[in-house]
């Protein structure tokens, strides 16, 4: 993600000023206008509380660490800092992520269905599931019955049960099924490199210079 970002960041007419990774010494974040952080679990927040302290703004894409994340958002608010984690800036994943909750408020008045979902990603992805099936579940759950989601399990009343396959090169796909006995209604993104989440993130770095506070991608797209 980190080649993919530099890449579509020069090509827009940005500089990299500094790419940090866990060997990097400490770092002149005063270089920086804007910080992207696609790191591991463990080094994300503290990445993302030392760019606040520099007053940098930043751009988080790391998942697997939220159990932080309203501390993250309280130092942000302390700094008057600018702050948007996604867990992914995809475009098209973030209009498929409006798709499921319309989907999701529209089947909640239908009886007779049962929720499930899947993702896929590479091999080198660390946590399961992803933010992205996440976000999807949280999304069901806000407009329907259903009160959790939960890893490799069956389908219950209350609870979205969410597949995770790891197979090697695959960027991203996520589907969400709604399964009766007569039918299936199904919708799918499928990502077809890292390109998208990458220049998603670009954007979403050139939206929030000069702002200040917590946003979203849906503020970077319009989109509430």
């Amino acid at each position: 993600m980190g080649k993919e970002i530099e890449k579509i960041a020069i090509s827009r007419g940005h500089e990299i000023v500094i790419k940090k990774n866990e060997e990097s010494a400490s770092v002149d974040l005063t270089k920086a206008d804007v910080a992207i952080d696609f790191s591991i679990p463990s080094s994300a927040y503290q990445n993302i509380i030392d760019c606040f302290n520099h007053q940098i703004p930043v751009i988080s894409g790391t998942t697997g660490w939220l159990d932080k994340y309203q501390d993250a958002v309280s130092v942000c608010k302390a700094k008057k800092g600018a702050f948007i984690y996604a867990s992914n800036f995809s475009v098209g994943v973030n209009l498929f992520f409006e798709l499921n909750q319309k989907l999701a408020e529209v089947m909640h008045k239908i009886d007779g269905y049962n929720i499930s979902m899947e993702e896929i990603h590479h091999t080198n992805k660390l946590d399961a599931p992803s933010g992205t099936a996440i976000t999807l579940a949280e999304g069901i759950i806000e407009y329907t019955e259903m009160e959790n989601w939960e890893l490799d399990t069956k389908s219950t009343d209350k609870t979205i049960p969410i597949t995770a396959k790891r197979i090697p090169n695959v960027p991203g796909t996520h589907s969400v099924f709604y399964d009766s006995e007569v039918d299936r209604i199904e919708i799918k993104h499928t990502a077809h490199n890292r390109k998208g989440f990458a220049l998603g993130a670009v954007v979403a770095a050139e939206w929030i210079i000069g702002k200040q506070g917590v946003y979203s991608m849906k503020d970077v797209l319009n989109l509430t």
